[in-house]
C-alpha cells in the first residue's frame, strides 16, 4: 500500500513497515486481502448495496429492486437494507448503554463511599439533578443516589411510556415533531426490545416503519445513554476544561513501564493514574529497572481521560485511534494493555505473544482467544484492581525490555483538549452571545459537529477526515470534533493553536480573540448527546429557532461501526444535515436512499449526504449552512 493509503500520520506509516518486517498480520494487509480482483475497496455487490439477508434458513437471499426481485419471505431490497441498518443501530445503542450502566453503577457506589473515586463536580451534580426535577436539598451523596434511581427508572420504562429524560432535556420544537411522527421514545431498554423484535423475519419489512423505529431508538440513546453517561462522568471525574496534552506515538518511551487503558470506559484508567501518581508506585517501577511508571491514554477510553485530567510525568499522553492500535502494540513499549468494552482488536493476543506485553480483559464484554486470565471491572474493587494491573505491568517490564529493540524517535505533538459546553461558556464569558454574535456577523459561517470514527475504506487512516476538516475551517466553519476522528484531529495538529493558519481569515481572528483552535476537541463518540444538548441551548438562546433551521451540520467523514450508525440516525431525527462517508450499504435500496437523502427533510428536517470527495462534501455542507443563514436573515 502507498503511504497515504496506510495513514495520514507519519508515525503509523513508519510502524507499518516495522510490522511488515516482523511478518505480523495487520489491519492494512487484512483490509487489502478482503478486496475482490486485487482491488482493496471492491466487495460483493449485493453486500455493498445492502441487498442481502441471511436472517432465516431460506437465505442468504439477494434482492434486486430494478427487477422487483425479493427475498424468499417477500421483503424488498429497501426493507432488507433498513432492517440490517436498524439491527446495527440496536448493537450501537446497546453498547452505548452498557457504558452508561457502568457509569451509574460507579456513581452509586461512589455516593456510598465504596470506590476510590469522589464527586468532583458537586455543582454539576446539582445542576443536572435540578434539570431532571430531582430534589437537591440533601447532601451530595443523597442527590447522587436519587439521580441514579431516577435515571434507572426511566431507562426501564416500556416503549409505550414516554421517557421523562427526553421530555425534560429535548428542545420543545423537536419533542412536538417527534410526537407528531410517533417516534417519541420510551425507556432505552424497551426501545431496544421494540427495534430488535421488529427485525424478526415476517414481522416488519417496511423500510419507512423501520427507519422511524431507528429514529425512536436514536433519540432514546442520545438523551438517556449519552447525555446521562457523560454528565455523570463529569460529576465523578471532572468537567472537561481546556488544557494541552501530548499526542502521537512519541509519547511511548521504552525505558518506562507503560500501562495502556484501552476501549471506551475510563474507570480503571483513572484509578490507575491515581495510584501511579503515588511515590511508592514510581519506586516499584524503578526497582524493576525502569525510569518510572506511566499511564498512556489510548483510543476512546483515552479520550474520556484526556478531556478531563491534565498531563504530567505519570499521565503522560495519548496515542491515537483504533487503527493505530497494532502500531502501538508493535512498538515494544507496552507492558500492560487493559482492554475494556470496545475497540480492542481480536488479533491482540498474537501481538502480546510477539511483543511481550500483558493483555488483560477488564470488562465482561471482552474476550480474546487464548487469553484465560481476566479482571472484570467492579467499582467497589476498583482500587485493588488498579493495583493488580500496575503490578502486572511492573512485573512485565524486564520480560518486555529484553525481548527486542523498541521503536524510537517517533513524533509527539501537543493538542488543546477538554472543550465542553461549560468550558466553551467560560471562554465566552459565561454566555453564548459572543459565539452567536460571531455567527450572526458571518465571522463564523456555521458550526459542524464532527462525530467520526476512522476507516480504511477508500482512503488511509484519517486521510479523508483531515481533508474534510481542513476544508471546513478554511471556509470559516468552526468544527467540534468527537470520537476516533477527534484523535485524528489531535495527532494531525488541528487541535493546536498553530492550526489557526489553516483557517479562513475571519475564523482565524475569532480563534485568536478567544485563544482557541479552529477545531475544538469536544470528546468521544459518546459526546454526541452533549452536542445535542448544546444545540438545544443555542436554539433557546436564539428565541426558540428550530434546530433544523440553525446554520449547523453533522459530519462523519470516516464512520466505521455500529455506534456510528445510530449517531447518524439520531442526527437525522434531530433535524441535522448529516454528511457521512463511506457510502452506506443501502445503495441497492432506491426508496430508502430517497427517504434518507431527500424526503427526510420533510419528515424531520434532517438530510443525509454522501460524498467521497472532500471538497465536494464541504461544498454541500457550506451550501446548507448558507441556506440556513439566509433563512434566519443573517
Amino acid at each position: 500500500m502507498d503511504k497515504e493509503r496506510i495513514s495520514y500520520h507519519e508515525s503509523v506509516q513508519k510502524m507499518y513497515e516495522r510490522i511488515k518486517a516482523d511478518n505480523m498480520t495487520n489491519v492494512w494487509d487484512r483490509y487489502e486481502a478482503q478486496g475482490i480482483g486485487g482491488v482493496p475497496d471492491r466487495r460483493c455487490t449485493f453486500c455493498m448495496a445492502g441487498a442481502r439477508c441471511d436472517l432465516c434458513s431460506n437465505g442468504p437471499c439477494r434482492s434486486d429492486a430494478s427487477k422487483d426481485k425479493r427475498g424468499v419471505c417477500g421483503i424488498t431490497a429497501d426493507g432488507m437494507a433498513m432492517r440490517m441498518m436498524l439491527l446495527r443501530n440496536v448493537m450501537g445503542a446497546s453498547t452505548y448503554h452498557y457504558h452508561t450502566d457502568q457509569t451509574i453503577r460507579t456513581l452509586r457506589e461512589t455516593a456510598r463511599n465504596k470506590t476510590p473515586y469522589s464527586i468532583r463536580e458537586p455543582e454539576k451534580l446539582k445542576t443536572f439533578a435540578n434539570r431532571l426535577g430531582i430534589d437537591i436539598s440533601g447532601s451530595d451523596a443523597e442527590i447522587a443516589l436519587n439521580l441514579c434511581e431516577f435515571v434507572e427508572k426511566d431507562f426501564n420504562r416500556p416503549a409505550y411510556e414516554p421517557s421523562r429524560i427526553v421530555e425534560i432535556l429535548a428542545p420543545p420544537e423537536r419533542k412536538k415533531r417527534w410526537e407528531e411522527l410517533g417516534i417519541f421514545p420510551g425507556g432505552i431498554y424497551g426501545e431496544m426490545m421494540l427495534s430488535t423484535s421488529s427485525c424478526l423475519t415476517n414481522v416488519d419489512g417496511y423500510y419507512v416503519s423501520l427507519a422511524l423505529k431507528a429514529m425512536r431508538l436514536g433519540i432514546a440513546m442520545a438523551y438517556q445513554s449519552q447525555i446521562v453517561n457523560e454528565y455523570c462522568q463529569d460529576v465523578l471525574f471532572g468537567i472537561p476544561r481546556p488544557h494541552t496534552m501530548r499526542v502521537d506515538l512519541g509519547v511511548l518511551d521504552p525505558e518506562y513501564v507503560n500501562v495502556l487503558p484501552n476501549g471506551h470506559e475510563p474507570f480503571l484508567g483513572f484509578a490507575m493514574v491515581q495510584l501511579a501518581r503515588k511515590p511508592e508506585w514510581q519506586e516499584k517501577a524503578k526497582a524493576a529497572g525502569a525510569k518510572g511508571l506511566r499511564v498512556i491514554a489510548s483510543i476512546e477510553t483515552g479520550q474520556e481521560m484526556i478531556q478531563r485530567w491534565e498531563e504530567d510525568d505519570v499521565f503522560y499522553g495519548f496515542t491515537g485511534n483504533w487503527i493505530s492500535q497494532e502500531a502501538v502494540l508493535a512498538s515494544r513499549c507496552v507492558d500492560l494493555f487493559a482492554a475494556d468494552m470496545n475497540c480492542s482488536l481480536p488479533v491482540a493476543p498474537l501481538y502480546a505473544e510477539k511483543y511481550n506485553f500483558k493483555l488483560m480483559p477488564v470488562s465482561d464484554l471482552v474476550a480474546f482467544e487464548g487469553i484465560e486470565e481476566r479482571l472484570n471491572y467492579d467499582p467497589v474493587e476498583a482500587e485493588d484492581q488498579a493495583g493488580k494491573l500496575l503490578d502486572m505491568a511492573v512485573e512485565n517490564f524486564k520480560n518486555r525490555n529484553s525481548s527486542g529493540e523498541a521503536a524510537l524517535n517517533f513524533p509527539a505533538g501537543e493538542a488543546v483538549v477538554g472543550f465542553s459546553t461549560e468550558s466553551i461558556l467560560d471562554a465566552l464569558g459565561g454566555t453564548l452571545d459572543p459565539l452567536l454574535d460571531a455567527i450572526k456577523s458571518g465571522a463564523i459561517k456555521g458550526v459542524v459537529g464532527m462525530v467520526s470514527c476512522t476507516t480504511l475504506r477508500d482512503y488511509g487512516q484519517d486521510v479523508h477526515s483531515v481533508a474534510v476538516v481542513k476544508e471546513l475551517i478554511k471556509r470559516n466553519i468552526l468544527v467540534l470534533s468527537m470520537g476516533c476522528g477527534n484523535a485524528a484531529m489531535q495527532v494531525a495538529g488541528l487541535c493546536s493553536p498553530e492550526a489557526r493558519e489553516y483557517a479562513g481569515d475571519s475564523l482565524k481572528a475569532v480563534c485568536e480573540a478567544l485563544g482557541v483552535p479552529p477545531v475544538l476537541s469536544y470528546g468521544t463518540c459518546t459526546d454526541t448527546g452533549r452536542l445535542a444538548d448544546l444545540l438545544g441551548a443555542i436554539s433557546g438562546a436564539l428565541g426558540g429557532v428550530p434546530v433544523p433551521d440553525l446554520p449547523v451540520a453533522a459530519a462523519a467523514p470516516e464512520y466505521m461501526e455500529q455506534k456510528a450508525t445510530i449517531d447518524a440516525i439520531f442526527a437525522l431525527a434531530l433535524g441535522l444535515y448529516t454528511y457521512v462517508n463511506p457510502v452506506p450499504t443501502v445503495t441497492g435500496a432506491p426508496n430508502l436512499v430517497k427517504l434518507l437523502t431527500e424526503d427526510c427533510r420533510e419528515v424531520t428536517g434532517g438530510l443525509l449526504n454522501v460524498e467521497t470527495d472532500a471538497v465536494k462534501a464541504v461544498d454541500g455542507i457550506e451550501q446548507h449552512i448558507m441556506e440556513k443563514r439566509k433563512k434566519l436573515g443573517i
